[in-house]
């Protein structure tokens, strides 16, 4: 009798352990992605605001050029030509980064956080128009999804809008491989 009395018990303390550690995992993995995301759209940030430096510098020269490595682990960016646009999203963001619905500026670069049923994308962009005109092989969009590799990312400054007053920046992705 005492023999299956211990059995028992020890199924009971191991269950119970393993509910516990069950609980404090559903408590802390939430936090974790919090972080995660977080430092995801801060590093963004930086290299948003590397690109935006990267434009701004060869914006008075033409002919200047510079390359940039973007490394892309979450999220996608994109270039729309036609819109003049440089953007992140990061979808189905475990953190509320700024107020959703509602467009911040970080600098240069427009936040948005918007709510889609239970989750949450964080957009980030550096909008051109009216200051540059993004020129790009395809004169559309082109995305960028997560790499392994980093993108190598070419600016040229092309020279004036024809008729216009602002410069044309030429895009390339010139990685290799």
């Amino acid at each position: 009798m005492k023999r299956g009395q211990v059995w028992i018990e020890t199924v009971i303390y191991t269950l119970v352990g393993l509910a516990l550690i069950g609980l404090v995992l559903g408590v802390v993995t939430p936090r974790i992605n919090e972080y995660r995301d977080k430092a995801v759209i801060e590093q963004t940030i930086s290299v948003m605001n590397s690109i935006d430096s990267v434009i701004k510098a060869i914006s008075t020269d033409p002919g200047n050029a510079r390359v940039i490595d973007v490394r892309i682990k979450e999220g996608v960016i994109s270039v729309d030509s036609e819109n003049e646009k440089i953007s992140y999203l990061l979808e189905d963001s475990d953190i509320v980064y700024s107020e959703e619905g509602i467009e911040t500026q970080i600098g240069n670069i427009d936040v948005l956080t918007s709510k889609v049923g239970d989750r949450v994308d964080v957009m980030l962009s550096l909008d051109y128009s009216g200051r540059f005109d993004i020129v790009e092989e395809a004169d559309s969009e082109r995305i960028f999804a997560p790499s392994p590799v980093p993108y190598r990312f070419r600016f040229e400054n092309i020279g004036l809008l024809e008729g216009g007053d602002f410069y044309r920046i030429d895009f390339r992705e010139i990685s290799s491989g």
